[in-house]
């Protein structure tokens, strides 16, 4: 799961955090199962990354990972904690603020057939702005290579997560990563 940094990337993004809600991270309702181990589904994907934005919740902090509908197949993805996120090809440290990092690998690229970008942040050390949020320090773009891209995502420790596809109901999906406020 080698990625490189994509030439230059300087992309658009949405960060629409929801509004978060009265709930305690103490109360029953913020009870978590989850844990930090390797996430992983390997499906190949013709897919193609187009936002990454970000959500504050009760009990956790939510990425989203917006794909587009090329294709059939249900896009894999690698998501664990590691001691630095390293930029494919190049193996460059991608640093970013917290006491842990996630290292998010998507089977979708953000170049399109035609090498042309689907996804380009306009800043790829803040994909979002993770201000306020209870768990996230920040979201960092670390690359695109062979058909796959690389976020960095900068946590306050290494906390209970989980990693979920969701359809959009318009034949694209959604790579959901949640990360617990407390264990």
């Amino acid at each position: 799961m080698a990625l490189s940094l994509a030439p230059t990337a300087t992309a658009t993004t949405a960060a629409a955090p929801a509004p978060a809600s009265s709930k305690s991270a103490t109360t029953p309702e913020c009870a978590v199962t989850w844990g930090s181990k390797l996430e992983f589904r390997k499906p190949y994907s013709r897919r193609h990354v187009t936002d990454v934005r970000a959500g504050r919740h009760a009990c956790f902090d939510r990425l989203v990972i917006d794909l587009d509908a090329a294709g059939d197949e249900k896009p894999g993805y690698g998501v664990r904690y590691v001691r630095r996120v390293r930029a494919d090809g190049s193996g460059r440290v991608v640093p970013v603020r917290g006491g842990a990092r996630l290292q998010i690998w998507v089977n979708a690229s953000t170049l399109d057939e035609d090498q042309k970008y689907v996804y380009r942040p306009d800043d790829r050390r803040e994909l979002v702005d993770a201000d306020g949020f209870d768990t996230f320090r920040q979201v960092a773009f670390a690359g695109d290579f062979e058909g796959s891209t690389m976020i960095a995502l900068g946590v306050r420790a290494r906390l209970p997560m989980r990693v979920f596809r969701l359809s959009d109901g318009a034949g694209g999906y959604r790579l959901v990563i949640d990360v617990a406020h407390r264990w």
